[in-house]
């Protein structure tokens, strides 16, 4: 099973989280499948490639809390009911 979650990144006191899709079996530094978004909680900045959240979203991945929380922030999901209101019609 495949989730999206945040990696972290940066030095000590400076942190930055890239937002990954990995297997769930690896560790949080683990190798990760797709590098998909980064988190600045400092700046509080985020990018977000919401082409390929949509891909893995469709594919069955399931989000962490946060990153849940920083994909709606991004308007993710409506893109997601969109894209599966299509499929079904």
């Amino acid at each position: 099973m495949v989730k999206l979650r945040l990696k972290r990144c940066g030095r000590k006191q400076r942190v930055i989280y890239r937002i990954v899709a990995i297997d769930v079996r690896s560790r949080r530094e683990g190798r990760d499948l797709r590098k998909v978004g980064f988190y600045d909680p400092i700046k509080n900045q985020t990018y977000s490639n919401v082409s390929a959240i949509l891909y893995f979203l469709e594919k069955g991945a399931q989000p962490t809390g946060t990153v849940h929380d920083i994909s709606k922030k991004a308007e993710v999901f409506k893109e997601f009911r969109i894209n599966q209101m299509k499929l079904m019609k």
